[in-house]
């Protein structure tokens, strides 16, 4: 992944932009040298509210995508267009990636548990690293450090 080569997100929406849509974009943009692009055209709608048409201009934006996020507040709100967005997904075999809803003051809805290839918070490092495993493959091996009071690299301070 690079500025050259962008991994391709798209980021469950019922025709609108939610907070956590919003939120998701804003989370990856905190992330140093993570390079994506939002295929994702909530936007754009559908020539009519008939299921076909729906699934259509979801089949188009998913298409575009290497992996699909499913947002549980979409899910809430809309569950129909959750549903036709994850069975798009499954039906052209792409990765999705479960995020539980914001502020962890309610439970990820089951189905999307069950669809879902993994399942994550609402932590940015790990959401990115997430995408570019299920996207590319790749493995960061990230580490955090943990500094304990009156110690330094070369053991007690004084």
């Amino acid at each position: 992944m690079s500025e050259s080569n962008p991994i391709r997100v798209f980021a469950t929406h019922a025709f609108d932009e939610s907070d956590d849509y919003l939120r998701v974009f804003e989370f990856l943009e905190s992330v140093d040298r993570f390079f994506y692009i939002n295929v994702s055209k909530p936007n754009i709608n559908p020539a009519s509210d008939q299921v076909q048409a729906v699934k259509d201009e979801f089949t188009v934006q998913i298409n575009a995508a290497e992996v699909i996020i499913i947002l549980s507040d979409v899910y809430e709100q809309r569950p129909d267009i959750v549903k036709i967005t994850m069975d798009v997904s499954e039906e052209n075999n792409k990765v999705m990636i479960a995020i539980s809803p914001f502020g962890g003051v309610a439970e990820t809805p089951p189905e999307m548990l069950e669809r879902c290839e993994v399942h994550l918070g609402w932590n940015a490092r790990d959401i990115a690293d997430t995408i570019l495993f299920q996207a590319r493959g790749k493995d960061t091996q990230r580490w955090d450090v943990v500094d304990f009071p009156g110690f330094d690299a070369d053991g007690p301070t004084d």
